[in-house]
């Protein structure tokens, strides 16, 4: 009924920059929260960012200050836009949404995921 499909991975030598993107498509009778969590080899999956549908954002302390999330809501998309990269950085990282459909009610929804590799 909704899909994310996320977009923007890649590699990239520690210092640079990747800008992520993630678009919901489907019956969505309304996007709540919307945020980007991040897996690496080993650990389990980790907020990395949110952005509720007013704008208030949050970030996990290892990424404040370097990275920014934002929103469009007339296109329901969220992007993630990642400065300063560390290896530390390297991950698959999901989009997460929550959505309202219509006379479903609410449910989570995730992305297929998109690895982001940083060298050192």
């Amino acid at each position: 009924q909704v899909q994310l499909v996320e977009s923007g991975g890649g590699l990239v030598q520690a210092g640079g920059s990747l800008r992520l993107s993630c678009a919901a498509s489907g019956s969505i009778f309304r996007l709540n929260t919307m945020g980007w969590y991040r897996q690496a080899p080993g650990k389990q999956r980790e907020l990395v960012a949110s952005v509720t549908s007013s704008g208030r954002t949050n970030y996990a302390d290892s990424v404040k200050g370097r990275f920014t999330i934002s929103r469009d809501n007339a296109k329901n998309t969220v992007y993630l836009q990642m400065n300063s990269l560390k290896p530390e950085d390297t991950a698959v990282y999901y989009c997460n949404a929550e959505v309202l459909v219509a006379a479903v009610g609410y449910l989570e929804v995730w992305g297929q995921g998109t690895l982001v590799t940083v060298s050192s």
